[in-house]
């Protein structure tokens, strides 16, 4: 059987060009503007994110990316490019892997033009996010297929959703998590980023966020539900670190306004450090590579607030980034449709 010639195309958020207010601008009025990371009325979204977000968010922001910085540039970036390397080594001939950010450089555009060029037989599309989510996966998957559908001929196409659950994934962050040593801290936070509340309405609108008993068990009709598939992460980590009930808890970061999703790692931490907690562990599975929310506000802000309450020490476990774990992860993620 002739085999197919495959392109695999990685996908992240993104991150501005460099830590200036011009760059900072460009890259968040992109990704702002983007219809399925805010799903309001589009007149009102032109008008907040354009005359108010991203004009008064820009300058404190780009304070935010000096501190994340560093002599290699955006930490994102130049961990996406060491994963798509060393991919590239693992699959060998077995398929072409291009890199793309869903906002800013590497391009969407310039990626699959280049894929376009190589005729391609197959693409497989692989956001770099473990759970689905609109704003994320969905976004990443549809901008693919806004650009492909124009071509003159359009390969086989698979895109890869979510990876929560593939036993690779969960093994490389508990092996992470367990460098450590977990149960020498007081508590460990399972800190995933949060989502407006309506999102999660949008996934199941017979079921009320009210009435759902995720933090439990997976339902099913849960099965894309970003908050339930969080909750199912932490029971498999959870599982494969022996953590016991009380040892650790689940919250959400990075929040815009309270009818996000809850709890809000920021007031858990407090909650913690005023009731005894000294040493902290925070754990971020909804992240691949560190990034402003891991380095900046977990491993910076959310400390010195931690400190602030009472708590001596919190440590950020650090993503998977380019680890031999998580390379082994995605090939065997990648692995079923490479035949």
């Amino acid at each position: 059987m002739e085999t197919k010639k495959t392109a695999v195309i990685l996908i992240n958020v993104g991150t501005p060009d460099e830590p200036t207010v011009k760059a900072v601008r460009r890259y968040l009025s992109e990704f702002l503007n983007d219809r399925r990371v805010i799903d309001i009325p589009l007149v009102l979204q032109k008008i907040l994110v354009n005359l108010i977000i991203v004009p008064f968010r820009a300058p404190k922001s780009t304070k935010l990316y000096e501190r994340l910085w560093t002599e290699k540039g955006s930490p994102l970036l130049y961990f996406s490019e060491q994963v798509q390397d060393e991919l590239q080594q693992k699959l060998d001939s077995r398929a072409d892997v291009f890199l793309a950010m869903r906002y800013g450089n590497p391009s969407m555009g310039k990626a699959l033009a280049a894929i376009q060029k190589g005729n391609y037989d197959r693409l497989i599309i692989l956001p770099m996010f473990p759970q689905y989510a609109s704003s994320t996966s969905g976004t990443a998957i549809q901008a693919v297929m806004d650009q492909v559908r124009t071509w003159n001929t359009i390969p086989e196409i698979h895109a890869i959703n979510q990876f929560y659950d593939h036993p690779a994934f969960l093994d490389a962050f508990a092996d992470r998590i367990q460098s450590y040593q977990p149960e020498k801290y007081d508590h460990v936070i399972f800190s995933f980023h949060g989502l407006p509340n309506r999102h999660l309405e949008k996934n199941h609108p017979d079921k009320p966020i009210q009435s759902c008993n995720c933090e439990n068990g997976l339902p099913e009709f849960g099965k894309f539900c970003y908050k339930a598939t969080c909750y199912q992460t932490t029971r498999e980590l959870v599982n494969r670190l022996g953590l016991k009930s009380g040892q650790y808890s689940v919250s959400f970061q990075s929040r815009l306004s309270k009818n996000w999703m809850t709890p809000f790692t920021d007031q858990n931490l407090v909650g913690l450090a005023k009731s005894g907690s000294k040493n902290l562990l925070v754990v971020a599975p909804s992240f691949v590579a560190d990034c402003l929310e891991t380095t900046v506000e977990i491993g910076l802000e959310y400390k010195e607030l931690f400190v602030a309450n009472g708590g001596q020490n919190l440590q950020m476990v650090e993503s998977l980034n380019d680890s031999p774990q998580w390379i082994y992860a995605l090939e065997k993620i990648l692995n079923p449709y490479l035949h």
